[in-house]
């Protein structure tokens, strides 16, 4: 499959077993979670999935370190009667080694998409300027996945200009966030979201 307007590398180490979470024509897919350390010494916690073909399901994969190739693809979860956004790394190709590979805490990806909302800018209470935008990414046989983007400083100032349906191009790495919510009977839920942190941006010009 052509993953250019959609294409993830991320290498780390695998922090939880794999979990059966569908099967399509007969073919099964697992869950795990990959930890990815970022230069500050921080860490993103991705959440994976992958193929049968790739894994032994009876295996205990934990701590062993994972480089892989694929998409950062979305669909809708039910709760109740609410819905949330699940995001998650498919993996196309796949290595597992026990040690450290060389290319250890990587994490990139590019999308080639269309923003589906305005733009959303707002100001840290430090003044660091961030702008939200939520792009809608092509998949084969009519689909889309619809990836949450953040930037920040003068790439937030541009984003914030530009207007839903607007083609973009952009690099960065996937980023995991946690924050709590105050639900409606007044307890606090404590929730992990995902995003692309973007670093390069470009404006596709000249279509119709």
């Amino acid at each position: 499959m052509d993953l250019k307007n959609n294409n993830v590398t991320i290498a780390g180490k695998i922090v939880a077993g794999f979990t059966f979470e569908n099967e399509v024509c007969g073919e099964k897919f697992y869950m795990t979670d990959v930890l990815v350390y970022r230069n500050s010494g921080t860490y993103d916690l991705i959440p994976f999935m992958v193929s049968e073909r790739f894994i032994d399901v009876g295996k205990d994969y934990r701590d062993c370190y994972i480089l892989a190739n694929g998409q950062f693809r979305s669909h809708n979860g039910h709760s109740g009667d609410k819905n949330r956004l699940i995001l998650y790394v498919f993996a196309r190709d796949v290595s597992i080694s026990g040690d450290a590979c060389e290319e250890h805490d990587l994490n990139s990806i590019s999308l080639d998409g269309y923003i589906c909302k305005e733009p959303k800018y707002r100001e840290t209470p430090l003044g660091r300027e961030i702008a939200d935008a939520l792009l809608a990414v092509n998949r084969p046989y009519g689909k889309s996945d619809y990836i949450p983007c953040i930037c920040w400083g003068r790439n937030a100032r541009y984003v914030s200009t530009l207007e839903a349906g607007t083609h973009l191009k952009l690099s960065g790495r996937i980023q995991s966030r946690e924050y709590e919510k105050k639900l409606v009977d007044g307890t606090i839920d404590a929730r992990t979201a995902y995003e692309v942190s973007i670093s390069k941006i470009e404006v596709v010009e000249g279509e119709e």
